[in-house]
């Protein structure tokens, strides 16, 4: 059953993954760089501290903080103990694919960019959406194109993606409730 799964993997990751051209491959390059983000990370910290003042923008801050560490290291540890090569380093894979990355690492399962990426976006759709109605299909959309980055620049497959955004999720949602118990325990107007 899991050589199966490994394998309906392994043909998803060859079609996504080339679909890929020359043409793209810059814009996929910034998409999944981690810097890219600054502005619009700059705009939630705005949308942030306008709804929450200093003392809301300093709690959701440093939730954000906690909650990309813990997905983040989650990941690390996931792929410690799975050992699951990536495309680009495993071998009779990486002989059909693109490999568009500017490196490759060893392990890959699961994406820790989906896992940080879907996290804030469930995280600040929730505790925003009172006020920001659409912005949670923004930033899930924000969420699923670097996520399917990862699978185009040949460092991921789909379920290392899916694992992570599932993951990303949960871990966004567990925080949105922590966030909720914080504002009233530390009495912090919202709105």
């Amino acid at each position: 059953m899991l050589e199966k799964i490994n394998e309906l993997d392994r043909q998803l990751f060859f079609y996504f993954n080339n679909l890929g051209n020359f043409t793209w491959d810059p814009f996929w390059l910034l998409v999944t760089e981690k810097w890219t983000a600054i502005p619009l990370y700059a705009l939630l910290l705005y949308l942030i501290f306008r709804k929450f003042k200093l003392k809301g923008a300093i709690i959701t801050a440093i939730l954000i903080a906690l909650l990309i560490t813990v997905t983040d290291q989650l990941g690390n540890i996931f792929k410690d103990h799975f050992m699951r090569l990536r495309p680009c380093g495993q071998e009779g894979v990486m002989e059909y694919a693109r490999f568009v990355a500017k490196r490759c690492g060893r392990y890959g399962y699961f994406s820790a960019h989906a896992s940080n990426s879907m996290g804030v976006a469930v995280f600040l759709g929730i505790i925003l959406k009172k006020y920001y109605h659409y912005l949670i299909y923004f930033l899930l959309g924000w969420s699923l194109l670097v996520s399917y980055s990862r699978v185009y620049l040949g460092v991921h497959y789909p379920g290392d993606i899916l694992t992570g955004m599932f993951i990303g999720a949960l871990f966004g949602y567990l925080f949105s409730l922590l966030h909720n118990y914080l504002m009233r325990r530390f009495r912090v107007p919202a709105g």
